[in-house]
């Protein structure tokens, strides 16, 4: 078969399958393309999901009119010097225009300050329409009509038109996030509009913006971070270990200022958070790495998604090593989500109701009330009964009837008062235990729970999973402060690897080593395993080493292995804490609490739930209706 030269519009629909996939991809590079040209307000409508038309409109600088011929031809860009390793705007590559122009029926119209009236051309299916006057504001609008048309293929492939709407919103809420002083709008068909409102480039501006995008319970919840190494910075805020999601999509990571989704960043947020989170829930994140252009490739591929970093290892320790620092800084602190999820059980009816209407077997008292019809008042059966307060007589004496008469109240008597003296010493004591975080411990409630006060606030405590979190995290200062006990092999176990693996391998060896795993190499293509750390008894020998390979060339770290000691650790805890049912003096309570107070992590047990819920008294006093 000879060989010829594809076409140009067919070179355009080759290019197009790369950088445009979906609506979302269109919508992305068109809003890049808005800010890059200094928009301070970017507006996206969309219909039938994207398919059907897209428009970004932006107030930036525009195109001047002999200029769009240009702007819709591939390779043209007005952002990259002549150093590709220099890439300081969001788009470099000039195949965005081009690759959407020859799928659908693509038309720009744009005007510059300096301009007297906008200028507008087309494309329609890789066909270049010629320029003609327009009529427009200053800035560009970009219409795109008819994705796909002209590669009826690909539609086959597109999702419904809500999964399609969806993705779009999750892309400009990213882009979003990275350009707090940049106003944005998203208005689809289904009348739905996401209005992002301008705030500033300032932290606390940038929190704002994170707060329209995520919730505004994020930054009650929520860490700084702010770390340097070697160059690279680390900014951003991170949830607390209590705030947690069950999927990781509400983890955003920018790279100079670049959405991107990186697996080496997921990894070390998921390293980062592996002590205090429960596998299948994740960390709410948004991080922020600024770094030299020079030392990161972002033309990885056409969507430019991904990215590759000079020295991964540097990247992953600095942000592994920045939230691991946060959060023991950040002390002990509950979710606020926990008292509200506790406002709601406390409300009446929430035990019947929960979340979809009566529960299962259970009829409310009105309907009960209705299917029975208008009986009489019966006082032992109305639901506003004084406490039973016995009717004794109207001929209600029974058991369960009697009330709190002088005889039922013998059990609550507390005995004889201390002496002034005394009691002005507990005052003294218990006022400055109020003052702490967790407060002065005042009950045990079914062998379990400590009931502890502050002086604004109730505290629940878990006292098993504080515990079990306390003896944990002994047990990792004991492992990690000095070398790992090990146990020497009768017979060295040899491993094959590939040559690389195994210089990999001895390069790390005097860190194995530490943590109790003796290596060195053994030939060409092996290395000889002779001792093992003693607290993972019988291994697999062979499995360990070859994950412990495959770690340090993705990641440069041989975390696997301190995962696995850190495992065992935390089973021993478990087994080694107070348990649940253990009755405990007011004097080992308050200990647990000021434990928990000087322990990082400890707002989480090693399995990821809460040890602790924390409820305002401003809310105790809503749901007795006091506010």
């Amino acid at each position: 078969m000879p060989i010829r030269q594809l076409s140009e519009t067919m070179i355009n629909q080759i290019a197009a399958g790369e950088v445009i996939e979906r609506p979302a991809s269109v919508v992305k590079e068109l809003v890049e393309n808005a800010l890059d040209a200094g928009a301070g307000k970017v507006e996206v409508v969309t219909a039938g999901g994207g398919l059907n038309l897209i428009r970004v409109t932006d107030d930036g600088s525009g195109i001047l009119e002999p200029e769009l011929a240009m702007a819709i031809a591939r390779h043209c860009t007005s952002k990259l010097t002549e150093d590709i390793n220099d890439i300081r705007s969001l788009g470099f590559r000039g195949e965005a225009l081009p690759s959407i122009g020859s799928v659908s029926r693509l038309s720009i119209r744009s005007r510059t300050a300096t301009s007297d009236s906008a200028a507008e051309i087309g494309i329609e299916g890789g066909r270049v329409l010629p320029v003609r006057p327009a009529a427009a504001n200053r800035g560009t609008t970009v219409e795109v009509r008819d994705l796909f048309f002209a590669t009826p293929a690909r539609l086959k492939f597109m999702k419904g038109e809500r999964a399609e709407s969806s993705a779009t919103s999750d892309v400009v809420k990213r882009i979003a996030i990275a350009f707090p002083a940049v106003h944005f709008t998203l208005a689809g068909s289904d009348r739905s509009t996401l209005e992002l409102p301008a705030t500033d480039d300032s932290p606390e501006g940038s929190l704002r913006r994170v707060a329209q995008v995520i919730g505004a319970e994020f930054p009650d919840n929520s860490i700084a971070i702010d770390a340097m190494r070697e160059g690279v910075r680390l900014t951003g805020h991170v949830s607390i270990p209590s705030f947690t999601r069950a999927n990781a999509l509400q983890q955003y990571a920018y790279v100079n200022g670049r959405p991107v989704r990186d697996k080496l960043i997921a990894g070390a947020i998921r390293g980062a958070f592996a002590d205090v989170l429960p596998r299948d829930r994740h960390a709410v994140t948004v991080l922020f790495l600024t770094l030299d252009p020079a030392v990161v490739d972002v033309n990885v591929h056409p969507a430019k998604a991904d990215v590759r970093f000079r020295d991964p290892g540097l990247v992953r320790g600095l942000i592994v090593g920045a939230v691991r620092q946060a959060l023991a800084d950040a002390g002990i602190r509950a979710a606020t989500t926990g008292a509200a999820g506790m406002m709601a059980a406390f409300r009446p009816g929430a035990a019947s109701y929960g979340h979809g209407g009566p529960a299962n077997g259970h009829r409310s008292y009105e309907a009960s009330y209705h299917a029975s019809g208008p009986a009489g008042f019966d006082p032992t059966r109305s639901p506003q009964r004084p406490l039973d307060m016995g009717f004794e007589g109207a001929g209600f004496e029974g058991p369960g009837q009697r009330g709190l008469r002088e005889n039922e109240q013998a059990a609550f008597d507390a005995g004889p008062l201390a002496s002034a003296d005394a009691r002005a010493g507990q005052s003294e004591a218990a006022e400055t235990l109020l003052g702490a975080v967790l407060g002065a411990a005042r009950a045990q409630v079914h062998e379990n729970y400590i009931v502890a006060q502050t002086r604004d606030s109730l505290i629940i405590v878990d006292q098993h999973a504080a515990h079990e979190r306390l003896v944990y995290e002994a047990l990792k200062n004991a492992l990690h402060s000095r070398a790992v006990p090990s146990q020497i092999l009768l017979l060295p176990e040899i491993v094959d690897l590939p040559e690389e693996d195994a210089e990999r391998l001895a390069m790390h060896s005097e860190t194995l080593a530490r943590f109790g795993l003796g290596v060195e190499r053994f030939g060409p293509g092996a290395v000889a395993v002779r001792e093992t750390p003693s607290m993972l008894g019988e291994t697999n020998v062979q499995q360990l080493v070859r994950d412990l390979a495959d770690e340090i060339a993705d990641n440069d770290t041989v975390d696997t292995l301190k995962e696995r000691l850190d495992k065992i650790a935390a089973t021993m805890a478990c087994h080694g804490s107070v348990r649940s049912g253990r009755l405990l003096k007011a004097e080992e309570m308050n200990a647990l609490l000021r434990q928990m107070e000087a322990t990082p992590g400890s707002g989480t047990c090693n399995h990821g739930r809460p040890t602790y819920i924390e409820l305002k008294l401003a809310d105790i006093e809503r749901l007795f209706g006091r506010r």
